[in-house]
């Protein structure tokens, strides 16, 4: 249980904490374990509501107060690991164009971490992880 928690500290909170935070690089590895983290969280907020409890409209509400207040970190989160491919932020503006926009964008978030340092910062696998201030 205490791992888990660790775990979660690390690879979710962690990326809360600098709310407005689009500096610095992220490494693959702790961009994936937020956007799995965050999926299951929106999955849990759906499956109680809406299953379990049968009350649709609060799943409903829930889930879209949770979106919202995770928008901005996730985009930050968004921005650190294109930043860690040597890309700028200005690279996240191609997921609005339908289909072929996220394909790119997947395949700059499957992508090893630049080595060393670049432009944006101090490479995170090499010196930890840069985002937890």
């Amino acid at each position: 249980m205490d791992q888990i928690k660790e775990n979660f500290n690390r690879y979710f909170m962690s990326q809360l904490n600098p709310y407005f935070n689009f500096d610095g690089r992220l490494g693959r590895r702790d961009f994936w374990m937020f956007v799995l983290i965050n999926f299951v969280i929106s999955l849990l907020i759906t499956l109680v509501f809406s299953s379990i409890l049968r009350l649709g409209w609060v799943a409903s509400s829930l889930s879209g107060i949770y979106s919202l207040a995770i928008l901005i970190p996730g985009l930050g989160v968004s921005i650190r690991r294109l930043h860690d491919v040597g890309k700028s932020g200005m690279w996240i503006l191609i997921g609005l164009i339908p289909l072929i926009g996220l394909l790119v964008l997947l395949y700059f978030y499957l992508q090893d971490s630049q080595p060393g340092d670049n432009q944006y910062g101090a490479s995170p696998v090499a010196g930890g992880n840069v985002t937890s201030l």
